[in-house]
């Protein structure tokens, strides 16, 4: 698997405590839909290594793309990796090719952001082992919340590996 080092600046994000979840993102400044926010990036591991670890409880910052690379963003990631869950996010996700050909993950807001805002996306999880829903809680707080970082049913899942955490949790909270 090629490790590339990636250098790219989150210039429109700052990571601060989350009134969701641990650390959150927070944009620095008014920003319109589609503003882009950083490349989530980190160790990238083929779907082969990643199932060779032990995760245990252990915190994670995974997140699978469509070709079964999984970036590590707590290995070489930046303030992307903070983003936290919210059944009705303002950012997305977006997978594309850059310039080398490589596949990357892009985060830009699905609409207009104030300066100060959390920045959220749909983890959309899947949970490959048959886990309930309630293994994955969602402390989002949106009118429209499902209760879980899950996927819902009727969505294919595009977005984080479900693993124990993909965000700190504050001492004493559970994850």
């Amino acid at each position: 698997m090629k490790h590339h080092k990636r250098t790219s600046s989150t210039p429109f994000v700052r990571v601060g405590p989350s009134g969701v979840h641990g650390l959150g993102a927070f944009a620095t400044r008014d920003l319109p839909a589609e503003a882009f926010l950083g490349l989530y990036e980190g160790r990238r591991y083929t779907k082969a290594e990643i199932a060779t670890k032990v995760w245990d409880d252990q915190l994670t910052y995974l997140f699978t793309l469509s070709n079964n690379e999984t970036i590590d963003g707590a290995k070489g990631g930046n303030a992307t990796r903070h983003l936290n869950h919210s059944c009705e996010p303002n950012c997305e996700a977006v997978e594309e090719y850059d310039e080398g050909g490589e596949l990357v993950l892009k985060f830009q807001t699905l609409m207009a952001v104030d300066a100060g805002d959390e920045l959220f996306i749909d983890y959309s999880l899947t949970a490959d082992d048959g886990s309930p829903p309630s293994k994955y809680p969602c402390h989002c707080g949106s009118p429209n919340c499902r209760g879980t970082m899950l996927a819902p049913p009727d969505e294919a899942p595009l977005q984080e590996t479900p693993l124990p955490l993909l965000q700190e949790a504050p001492a004493g909270q559970p994850a």
